[in-house]
């Protein structure tokens, strides 16, 4: 989850992500989840492959973005590995601090209790050295046949256990579990079920701890997972970014192209990897060899088999599943778009696509404005959107209607410019019967309606030709005129603020010719009042940097 800065503030994971995320916007939270909640701006996902993957991805970002409302490992700890030590006589033990290990290493273990318990079975299993130093006569581990002996042997060979370790931690344990499958049956029917629980204890930890995951490799190298998915209209892009071995972040993007899907992503992704680029890049085999070997020549790779290809094979189940729901969301945005102007061009038998809506605001008859928000192909045009600061003073918003539409259109009119298909009016019958006499004064003959707000100030009805409609909660034009509604009052609140603010600091200097925001700081900082300035001498305003024609003007203005 990220804030208004893009800046990572939770991780997290779910087997529903879903019912997850909306989890947080209903119902009552604490104090921390409540503030985290008001921070939230945007969100990125990745699908795992399975939950011992999201363990280990989770823990991969957390300590990677550090984000604030996570819960912060205080003393750095991290899912331990298995290390079969670089020594002549080799130990198994279980590790946490990566960057001291030395030896063979298989992990990380999210299940750290399946872990231990793994290794406990493998040095039971298999002879290893089990003491720390050698000792100078056999112990106890070498009598009951899980030690070899190194101590007392000098020519003791660990090559074929080695291996047979190896084959175990890297996900071979068919016989192994088959030996503890037959124990388990044994005891049970021999009544001894405590040992056949201890059986099955031991199968389920081995399976935990050997289940294959992919969020880290230990080559510990740099590299990036990149497949895409596309249709007619858009491509999907999805890189995985492994550093050190790790999976750490991802890139994800949707975006419309031209022409050929290839050329579209190669040229996406040799701007992306135009400052940098990791040691690898790994392909999906939705790539062509011959199409990128020329943009990343010896780095990139398109993997077959192994690990290498199930990375690339996940980034194309994220990509797949970006496109799916890119495309379902704004597919059923459209068609909810569509269907609003449709019925809304249905109720005043006229069709509409370009809207102009109006909004007025003033305090007490202070400050009066207005503002005009444009909404056409489908979308608001910003850059169509214009302030007005009206001549009428008394709090009349009959007056303040016909003054905002007769500066639009007749302006309009001047300019040949394009009109809308309807005009909306925020409030009811004489704010709609205002500004229709303008437009008949004009000679024009545009549809026009007003927006009804009832006691909360809260959408209620549709005025059209006299007639009041109200309008359903639940349909589509309630909901995209109320988006109307809501933009036009943003738009003309936040402009009466800034002009009620600049007007609470205004003085009779800014009404004279020659006096900036710099002069008049200076005659403000030295005389006290604006009697002061009357009675100064031209002399004394001339002292401050004022030029004497302008000295003149102030006090001639303030008279």
């Amino acid at each position: 989850m990220r804030n208004e800065e893009d800046q990572v503030i939770y991780v997290g994971k779910a087997k529903n992500l879903k019912n997850r995320v909306k989890s947080y916007f209903t119902g009552a939270h604490n104090e921390k989840t409540t503030r985290l909640v008001s921070e939230i701006r945007d969100f990125s996902y990745v699908l795992t492959n399975s939950e011992h993957e999201s363990l280990i991805l989770e823990i991969n970002l957390i300590k990677q973005y550090l984000p604030r409302y996570n819960i912060r490992l205080v003393d750095d700890k991290t899912y331990p590995y298995i290390e079969i030590t670089d020594e002549a006589y080799p130990k198994l033990e279980v590790v946490r601090q990566k960057d001291l290990i030395k030896g063979k290493v298989f992990g990380p273990y999210p299940n750290v209790y399946g872990a231990r318990e793994t290794v406990r079975l493998l040095n039971r299993l298999y002879p290893l050295r089990k003491c720390e130093s050698l000792p100078k006569k056999a112990c106890l581990y070498y009598h009951i046949g899980q030690c070899l002996a190194p101590c007392i042997h000098k020519d003791v060979d660990y090559k074929d256990t080695i291996s047979e370790i190896q084959k175990f931690l890297k996900g071979d344990t068919k016989d192994v579990l088959k030996r503890l499958e037959e124990e388990m049956a044994k005891a049970s029917e021999d009544l001894a079920y405590e040992k056949a629980i201890e059986f099955r204890d031991m199968i389920l930890h081995i399976e935990s701890t050997t289940e294959k995951q992919i969020i880290n490799l230990n080559d510990f190298k740099d590299r990036d997972a990149i497949s895409f998915a596309f249709s007619k209209d858009d491509i999907s892009l999805q890189i995985l970014m492994m550093r050190s071995g790790k999976i750490i972040d991802h890139h994800q993007i949707v975006f419309s192209y031209v022409g050929d899907v290839m050329d579209a992503v190669l040229s996406y992704l040799q701007q992306f990897y135009e400052d940098h680029m990791p040691d690898e890049l790994i392909f999906s085999e939705r790539f062509n060899w011959l199409d990128i070997e020329p943009h990343f020549g010896k780095k990139a790779l398109i993997p077959q088999k192994g690990d290498k290809k199930k990375l690339t094979d996940l980034a194309s189940k994220n990509a797949d599943y970006d496109l799916e729901h890119h495309y379902m969301l704004y597919r059923h945005k459209e068609e909810t778009k569509q269907k609003a102007l449709d019925d809304l061009s249905e109720l005043i038998h006229h069709q509409v696509r370009h809207i102009e809506i109006f909004d007025n605001a003033q305090l007490f008859g202070t400050a009066p404005i207005s503002a005009l928000v444009v909404y056409k192909d489908g979308a608001f045009d910003k850059k169509s959107y214009r302030k007005y600061h009206l001549q009428t003073t008394t709090n009349d918003d009959y007056q303040a209607m016909k003054e905002v539409t007769y500066r639009r259109y007749q302006k309009l009119l001047v300019e040949q410019g394009v009109f809308p298909d309807l005009i909306l009016v925020d409030g009811g019958k004489g704010q709609l019967n205002a500004a229709q006499e303008v437009l008949n004064d004009l000679g024009l003959n545009i549809k026009i309606a007003g927006l009804k707000k009832n006691q909360k100030h809260t959408l209620e009805a549709l005025v059209y030709q006299n007639q009041v409609m109200p309008l359903l909660k639940q349909s589509e034009i309630y909901k995209f005129l109320i988006k109307l509604s809501e933009e036009v009052h943003r738009f003309a609140i936040d402009f009466h603020r800034k002009t009620r603010d600049k007007q609470s600091i205004k003085s009779p200097l800014d009404d004279i010719p020659g006096i900036g925001d710099k002069r008049k700081k200076a005659i403000l900082s030295h005389f006290k009042s604006i009697e002061d300035i009357k009675e100064a001498s031209l002399e004394t305003l001339k002292s401050l940097g004022i030029p004497e024609s302008i000295a003149t003007k102030i006090k001639e203005g303030l008279k």
